[in-house]
C-alpha cells in the first residue's frame, strides 16, 4: 500500500456498498502483460531519470513516470539488468526489425507483469523475473512484448486510448455528476486499452520465432505460460476466486489455450531440448533479489501487515488471506464470505472522525451506530452499514496527519464475527523503532540440491506461511510428480 496514493472513495446514490467487497475480490485478479492494469494517477512522485528525459518525448515521459509510480519505481540490481539487456540485444538482432531500439526497465513490483510502449520501452516486473526459471523463459516474455511493438499493436492501442480520452473529455463536460464522468473514463480505458485476443496470439507466434532464431529454447514460452497458470491458480486458491474466471483487466486468452498454441509454434522450429536455456546462469543472477513486497510499500507476513515507512502494523482476523496492492490492503476469508480493506486517506484535521463517517464516502451508514473510541492510543471512530448482501463494520483511525480506514465486510455478521473484527482492529498500533529497523523484505536464495533433498524439505525452509510446498513447486516450475535431482539449482524464499 503506497503512502498517500489512495484516493478517497465517495460513492453517490446507486453506488452500492457491495462494490467495496466486490472490488476487494476483483483487485486480486489483476493479470499480466496489460498496461491497462495501471491505475490513473494524478501525480507522479518519482523523479524522472536524466537519461530517460533525453530519450522520451514529453508524453512518453509522462507515461513512463505513471508506470513507475504504479509499479513501485525501478528495481536496481546491476547483474539482473545486465542479463536482461544482453538478452534483449540477442532478440533484437534475430527479430524482423533489428533497426528498432529497445530499453528495458525492471519494475519494483511483486506482480507478474510485462508490457511494452510503442517507442520500444520494455517493462518487466521483478515478480515475473522471480517466477521464470531460465533465460529462455524470460526471452519468451521479452520477445512477446517486442512482437507487440513490431506488429504495431502497442501503437494501435495507444491511438485507441487517445480516442477514448477525447470522447470522455467531452462526456465528462456533459455529465453533471463528476463521479459518473470518472466512471465513464474508467470503463473506456478497460474497453480500449487492451490487446485483442488475435493480437495476443499473433505476438505469441512472432515472439517464439524471435526466441528460436536468437538461439533460445523456443519451448521456454510453454514452460513460462504453464508457470503463470500455476501461479494464478495458487493465488486464486488463496483468494477463493474461481481460477477459470476471466481476468478482470487483461485481454489475454486463457492460459491453457496459450500453452497449446506455444507448443505448436515451437514445433515449427525444433523439437524439445534444443536451444539455449542458460538455467544455472539465470538462477545464479537471481540469488538475493527481493521477493514479494518491498518494505517501502509495506508487506504481508501471514495475517499481519507491516508498513515500516508509515510506521504501523495490524493483524487480520483468523483465517484471512491478505494481499497488498498499491491502492490498499485486501483480505478474504471463507470463500469470500468475509472481506476487508485497509487504505489511507487525507481528512482535514478540523473534521471530527464521526463527522467523516457520515460525510457520504460510503452509503447506508447506521447513524445510531457511530461512536468515538481510541485504538492503540489514537483517536478513532466506528459505525456499521448494510448493503443488499453484505453488512459492514467500519473503522477510521487518525494516525499522524492521515486517517486509516479499515472496512470489514461479512455476508453474515454475527456477534462472533463482529468480535473478530474488533479484536483485529485492536491490533492496529505504531511499530516500535526496533520493528521498523528489523523489518526486511523476503529474498530469493538460490541453493544446490544435495543428495537426499526433497521438495518437502525445501518447503520447510520457505519463509511463507501459506501452502509452502505448492509455492516452492510453482516458484521452481515443478509439477506435482516432479522430483529434485542432485546438482540442480532451486529457488527458496528466505527472510
Amino acid at each position: 500500500m503506497s503512502e498517500a496514493r489512495t484516493a478517497v472513495v465517495r460513492p453517490h446514490r446507486g453506488a452500492g456498498l457491495r462494490r467495496i467487497a466486490a472490488f476487494a475480490l476483483l483487485s486480486l485478479m489483476l493479470g499480466a502483460c496489460s498496461s491497462s492494469n495501471l491505475p490513473t494517477l494524478t501525480d507522479a512522485p518519482l523523479a524522472p531519470q536524466p537519461e530517460k528525459q533525453k530519450l522520451l518525448t514529453a508524453s512518453e515521459q509522462r507515461e513512463h513516470l505513471r508506470i513507475l509510480a504504479a509499479y513501485g519505481g525501478i528495481y536496481r540490481e546491476p547483474r539482473v539488468q545486465e542479463m536482461l539487456e544482453k538478452t534483449v540485444d540477442k532478440l533484437v538482432a534475430a527479430s524482423e526489425r533489428p533497426d528498432l531500439k529497445y530499453e528495458v526497465t525492471i519494475l519494483n513490483s511483486p506482480a507478474v507483469n510485462a508490457f511494452a510502449l510503442p517507442n520500444g520501452q520494455l517493462y518487466v516486473s521483478r515478480g515475473l523475473i522471480a517466477l521464470a526459471n531460465d533465460n529462455s523463459e524470460l526471452a519468451s516474455v521479452l520477445a512477446h512484448e517486442m512482437a507487440h511493438v513490431i506488429a504495431r499493436h502497442a501503437a494501435i492501442r495507444e491511438d485507441q486510448a487517445r480516442q477514448a480520452a477525447l470522447v470522455n473529455r467531452v462526456a465528462t463536460d456533459l455529465l453533471s455528476d463528476p463521479q459518473l464522468g470518472a466512471l465513464a473514463l474508467a470503463k473506456s480505458k478497460i474497453a480500449l486499452a487492451n490487446f485483442s485476443r488475435a493480437q495476443e496470439f499473433e505476438a505469441d507466434g512472432i515472439g517464439v520465432g524471435i526466441s528460436a532464431r536468437a538461439g533460445y529454447d523456443p519451448y521456454g514460452a510453454e514452460r513460462f505460460l504453464t508457470a503463470m497458470g500455476q501461479n494464478a491458480h495458487l493465488r486464486a486458491q488463496q483468494a477463493s476466486i474461481d481460477p477459470r474466471a476471466p481476468d478482470f483487466l487483461s485481454s489475454h486468452p486463457a492460459t491453457p489455450e496459450r500453452v497449446t498454441n506455444a507448443v505448436a509454434n515451437a514445433r515449427q522450429f525444433t523439437g524439445p531440448g534444443a536451444g539455449q536455456r542458460e538455467k544455472n546462469e539465470y538462477l545464479t543472477n537471481l540469488d538475493g533479489i527481493v521477493f514479494g513486497e518491498d518494505p517501502s510499500e509495506g508487506f504481508v507476513r501471514g495475517r499481519k501487515f507491516l508498513h515500516p515507512k508509515l510506521g504501523f502494523t495490524f493483524t487480520a482476523p483468523d483465517g484471512f488471506v491478505l494481499d497488498n496492492t498499491a491502492q490498499a490492503v485486501f483480505g478474504v476469508k471463507d470463500n469470500g464470505a468475509q472481506a476487508l480493506r485497509l487504505d489511507v486517506v487525507r481528512v482535514p484535521a478540523e473534521q471530527a472522525l464521526p463527522e467523516y463517517l457520515n460525510s457520504g464516502w460510503i452509503e447506508n451508514i447506521d447513524t445510531k451506530s457511530v461512536e468515538e473510541m481510541t485504538v492503540g492510543g489514537f483517536p478513532a471512530a466506528t459505525a456499521t452499514a448494510k448493503g443488499d448482501q453484505w453488512t459492514f463494520r467500519l473503522y477510521v483511525v487518525r494516525f499522524g496527519s492521515e486517517v486509516y480506514r479499515i472496512i470489514y465486510a461479512a455476508k453474515n455478521r454475527t456477534e462472533a464475527v463482529d468480535k473478530s473484527f474488533r479484536d483485529s482492529l485492536s491490533t492496529f498500533r505504531r511499530m516500535t523503532a526496533n520493528e521498523i529497523t528489523s523489518a526486511q523484505p523476503l529474498r530469493l536464495k538460490v541453493v544446490e540440491v544435495k543428495r537426499g533433498d526433497t521438495v518437502e524439505k525445501f518447503a520447510r525452509r520457505m519463509a511463507v506461511a501459506d501452502r509452502p510446498t505448492e509455492r516452492f513447486r510453482v516458484l521452481n516450475g515443478l509439477g506435482d510428480k516432479d522430483r529434485l535431482k542432485p546438482g540442480d539449482l532451486v529457488k527458496v524464499v528466505v527472510e
